[in-house]
C-alpha cells in the first residue's frame, strides 16, 4: 500500500477535521469535543506553526487514513522547547502496518528541526499504541498528568 504523509495547510481543515472526528468515535478525548472551538484552534494551530504542527497520511496519494499532530512548549525542566505528539490517529483498517511508526519519526524529526529537546505523548490507560510508543523509547513517569481548564 502506497502512502505519502505530507505537511497539512489550512485548504486541509475539513480533511483533518473529519479525521478528528473518527478519532473521537474510536479514542475520545477527556475534554468536550465542542466543534466550532476544535475547527478554531485547528485553523489557529495551521495557521501559526510557532503552536505546532499537522500532517496528513494518504493512501495512493488521495484517500486520508490518519494525521498527526505536534504542539510546541517550553519547559525549565525539561531543557527548552518540547513537543507533545498532541494527535496521532490511523484509521482501524490501517493499524498495524507501520504508519504509527512513520509517524513517531516524522514527530521526532519534525520535533528536532524545531529545536524541541524533548517529545512527550499522553495515552490513555488501556490503548494497545502504549507498546509502539514503548519500543520507540517512550517512558512512563512516576507521575500524574493533572490538568484544570482556565
Amino acid at each position: 500500500m502506497p502512502i505519502s504523509i505530507r505537511q497539512a495547510t489550512l485548504a486541509d481543515i475539513e480533511t483533518l477535521f473529519e479525521l478528528m472526528c473518527h478519532m473521537q468515535a474510536d479514542d475520545p478525548w477527556e475534554e468536550p469535543f465542542h466543534e466550532p472551538t476544535v475547527s478554531a484552534n485547528l485553523a489557529e494551530l495551521l495557521q501559526n506553526p510557532v503552536y505546532g504542527l499537522a500532517y496528513i497520511v494518504r493512501e495512493n496519494s488521495f484517500s486520508p487514513i490518519g494525521y498527526l499532530v505536534i504542539c510546541f512548549d517550553y519547559s525549565l525542566e525539561y531543557r527548552g522547547i518540547g513537543a507533545w505528539v498532541d494527535e496521532l490517529f490511523v484509521e482501524r483498517a490501517h493499524r498495524g502496518k507501520g504508519i504509527g511508526t512513520r509517524l513517531l519519526d516524522l514527530a521526532e524529526q519534525a520535533s528536532r528541526r524545531h529545536h524541541a529537546k524533548v517529545l512527550h505523548l499522553e495515552v490513555r490507560h488501556g490503548n494497545p499504541a502504549i507498546e509502539l510508543y514503548r519500543r520507540r523509547g517512550f517512558s512512563d513517569h512516576h507521575r500524574y498528568l493533572l490538568s484544570k481548564p482556565l
